[in-house]
């Protein structure tokens, strides 16, 4: 028996709800003695720490820096090593592209080229407005290459879509993406015989694309990556009989949230709106997802203090959540992005688990609003009472947890036993 079937065998539905909030790359590495997590001012996440389990967490392997497809496969419970999933079929479901046997899915990054070099590999970070733009002119000039039909679809930001529909295609390339800046242009490579054909043709878009966007600057060049035909994987009502709601903002996450079967909730782009969201809602669905971006934005960007800002924002919403009073409550990233390293890296998630069966015993019964930070904790003080936490929500906090260093596949089985959505397994 593997591990899905024992999850089918095991789960039952109840009324209990559960939450797993996903602060992207939250994970990060020291300045001055402290992460951005630990350096952020979080009293509301000190306080709960304090009560939750904790622990740090491996999206796939120690030592393995991953993709943000993988390591939220690892969340769900899937096995990231089993589904190999390419961002260009997120990407196309998050912005609500079907997808067929006869395509592959591509994620496309508008890109700078100057003198012949990649100097920017995201534009600037262009406006979504202005992507919109872009995608609206290329569709007047390039809509087929050779016998393949060409599709080219807005994402957020300097993200697109690039669908190819044709048949013989396969998603069989290496990426053609530098992944470093003062690099030339780089074209994809098949890995097989099967896949000649959809290289020729990603390539000699890459070129078409160039040619059409010369007076675009910052945006006049792509990187594609990501290349994915639709695949086959069980959804999570199936393997844990779950009603499952994604609350997500970016095309990628809401993409994946589909394919294992969650229903994408309409949302406002901030934290309050996306808390808001789950309130509207919480009383349809017993699994939310809940993401938040811009943590790993800013560790991408090297933005210490920009990381922190979104960390204390959802720090400030975070008792607006505690009111719905979930029966478990997750509160992690889904990889590591330092500032400091610009970039994914292999350095395990901060966990944390609240829930009501669980063996950390709380040192408060609620959140209150008046704070001052010492040397020692978090002091929160408000109608009379004064509890002191003695410790920091963070990765040094964590990695003394009860929960020790563990897979990140193995947090929804968690989450499952602490709802009672596990019967005992064996005699």
């Amino acid at each position: 028996m593997d591990r899905e079937e024992l999850f089918r065998r095991i789960s039952v539905a109840n009324d209990k709800k559960m939450v797993l909030v996903v602060l992207d790359g939250l994970g990060g590495l020291p300045l001055k003695g402290k992460t951005e997590l630990e350096t952020a001012r979080t009293p509301n996440l000190d306080l709960l720490a304090a009560e939750s389990e904790l622990g740090l967490s491996h999206p796939i392997a120690p030592g393995i820096t991953p993709g943000s497809g993988p390591a939220h496969l690892s969340l769900f419970g899937y096995d990231p090593l089993r589904y190999e999933i390419g961002r260009g079929i997120l990407e196309a479901l998050g912005v609500g592209v079907s997808v067929g046997k006869r395509d592959v899915a591509v994620r496309g990054n508008f890109a700078t080229l100057e003198n012949g070099l990649i100097t920017d590999r995201r534009a600037g970070r262009i406006a979504s407005e202005k992507n919109r733009e872009i995608i609206a002119y290329l569709r007047t000039k390039i809509d087929r290459i050779e016998d393949a039909q060409i599709g080219l679809y807005s994402g957020e930001e300097h993200r697109f879509v690039l669908v190819l529909t044709a048949d013989g295609l396969s998603d069989q390339l290496t990426d053609a993406d530098p992944e470093s800046v003062g690099r030339p242009l780089m074209y994809a490579r098949a890995k097989n015989e099967g896949a000649a054909k959809t290289a020729r043709i990603i390539n000699l878009f890459i070129d078409r694309l160039t040619e059409e966007l010369k007076t675009f600057h910052p945006a006049n060049t792509c990187l594609l990556r990501g290349y994915a035909q639709y695949p086959a994987i069980p959804a999570m009502g199936k393997l844990f009989k779950l009603k499952a709601a994604a609350i997500a903002v970016y095309p990628m996450y809401k993409g994946l949230a589909q394919l294992v079967g969650m229903e994408v909730l309409q949302t406002g782009r901030s934290i309050e709106d996306q808390i808001q969201t789950l309130k509207k809602h919480y009383a349809d669905f017993d699994f939310f997802f809940l993401h938040v971006k811009k943590t790993d934005s800013y560790g991408e960007d090297g933005d210490f203090a920009g990381k922190m800002s979104v960390i204390e924002e959802f720090d400030h919403w975070l008792p607006a959540l505690l009111e719905l009073r979930p029966d478990v409550l997750v509160i992690t990233g889904d990889h590591s992005t330092p500032a400091l390293l610009k970039a994914h890296s292999w350095h395990p998630n901060p966990v944390l688990i609240k829930a009501a069966f669980q063996r950390q015993m709380p040192l408060a019964a609620r959140l209150l609003d008046a704070v001052a930070v010492s040397d020692r904790g978090t002091r929160v003080r408000g109608k009379g009472q004064a509890v002191e936490v003695r410790g920091k929500f963070g990765e040094k906090a964590c990695a003394g947890g009860i929960l020790g260093n563990f897979n990140a596949m193995d947090i929804l089985p968690m989450m499952m036993a602490n709802a009672l959505k596990f019967i005992k397994y064996g005699a």
